[in-house]
């Protein structure tokens, strides 16, 4: 995240009284440790140590969706050309392997 992509995310969040965003330093780790995991796919447990641990970033994360942090962040930045970074929707993510349906072959006519 840029520094002036940040200051607009930082300045949205204080107006959440809901949510804990008063350390900058910290909570600029944990949107960007989101966004990485969004962005990766990767699991939770995979967050690099560097964004700090991988289930506390999960709860506030999980918190944070409880509330529609994300969602309305979502869609109060999505006319902000300069915020496309922040711009996680399913348009960018792919589900993994085990999410697929499974076939069934009992109904099969071949």
């Amino acid at each position: 995240i840029t520094s002036c992509q940040w200051e607009k995310i930082y300045e949205y969040l204080q107006g959440f009284s809901e949510i804990y965003a008063r350390n900058e330093e910290q909570c600029r780790r944990f949107v960007e440790a989101v966004f990485w995991i969004a962005r990766s796919e990767a699991q939770w447990r995979l967050l690099p140590p560097e964004y700090g641990d991988w289930n506390t970033v999960y709860r506030r994360f999980a918190d944070w969706a409880k509330k529609g942090i994300w969602y309305k962040m979502l869609y109060y930045f999505a006319q902000d050309a300069d915020m496309e970074y922040i711009m996680v929707d399913s348009t960018i993510l792919r589900a993994h392997a085990c999410a697929t349906p499974k076939k069934s072959f009992r109904n099969r006519k071949d």
